[in-house]
């Protein structure tokens, strides 16, 4: 079964909306059938409460409830196990929810029609929903799994973990299986249904697999010393990003290579260029420096530069 969760602290949701009715839902996901009842013409005879006392109504309720497994005992009821019907009394959010299952069977209830435009309103919404790859499964939909994992494992702590696992590594989420992807919660609910559990894990750890990929790694290490350091790595990234673009059979390549605090620098530089010992560089051209200053060469060439230059007779 299908559950379209509505967090109303995440604006991003679209509500369920029947013709000019949005229909609130709790944080568990149920449609409120207050709204629904609004949303039909409001009638006397179609409240709420009149079609959940209905003996038939009963029947589905407990029916939905023992399908679902939440009749478990106080000390392992899980905290997001969610009921059929919930009732708040006063606040902003008053009035009856309840579950998918009979939001259908209450537009039922009302008439044929209201019927046919409830179920073309929740699939308009469940597709723009599926099409989006960011929404996750709702907590009546972790639920479910649950149960299928606990249910199938019948406590034994291995196999609950091995379900888990298994499920994960088929999924591709990140962490908990309450990630698992909306448009993948039937596949995944099947798949946990029809696992073969006698089926032993595969074990990636032996060692004799661990001695084959160290002599790997060795070997790799050996051929490419810059794999050993990450800067060296870095670096020799770096240059075959370059040389993508130069031609090795030219007469000089030359570059500049700079790691500061851990960040490196490659620069290509011309064939003028060369390793010049900046010290010594300045050493050398000191003396003229100090000349330069001495007679204010800067500063008077400066001047002359702003006369204009006239031709003298020769």
């Amino acid at each position: 079964m299908t559950m379209l969760s509505q967090n109303f602290l995440n604006p991003n949701n679209k509500p369920l909306t029947i013709g000019e009715f949005n229909i609130r839902q709790d944080e568990d996901g149920r449609y409120c059938l207050n709204d629904l009842h609004k949303a039909s013409g409001g009638e006397e005879k179609h409240k709420p409460t009149r079609f959940i006392r209905n003996q038939q109504t009963q029947e589905l309720i407990k029916e939905i409830e023992q399908g679902s497994d939440v009749s478990l005992d106080i000390e392992n009821q899980r905290p997001d196990l969610v009921f059929a019907v919930k009732t708040f009394h006063g606040g902003a959010n008053q009035g009856t929810y309840v579950v998918k299952e009979l939001v259908y069977a209450y537009a039922m209830w009302i008439s044929p029609k209201f019927h046919l435009m409830v179920i073309r309103a929740y699939d308009s919404l469940l597709m723009e929903w599926i099409l989006n790859e960011k929404q996750t499964i709702s907590p009546y939909q972790a639920g479910i799994l649950y149960n299928i994992v606990h249910t199938r494992a019948a406590g034994n702590k291995n196999l609950i973990v091995q379900m888990w696992s298994r499920l994960k590594n088929h999924f591709k989420y990140s962490a908990s299986y309450r990630e698992l992807k909306a448009f993948h919660f039937e596949d995944a609910r099947h798949y946990l249904e029809v696992m073969d559990l006698n089926v032993k894990p595969e074990k990636h750890e032996d060692s004799a697999t661990l001695e084959k990929l160290q002599s790997f790694v060795d070997n790799l290490a050996h051929r490419y010393p810059s794999l050993q350091n990450p800067v060296a790595h870095e670096i020799a990234v770096r240059f075959a990003e370059i040389l993508q673009y130069q031609d090795l059979n030219d007469e000089r390549l030359f570059y500049y290579v700079a790691i500061n605090k851990g960040k490196v620098v490659v620069l290509p530089q011309t064939v003028h260029h060369g390793v010049v010992d900046l010290v010594k560089l300045a050493d050398a051209f000191r003396p003229l420096h100090e000349f330069m200053m001495v007679y204010e060469i800067c500063r008077q060439a400066k001047t002359l530069k702003e006369l204009p230059l006239k031709s003298v007779p020769r």
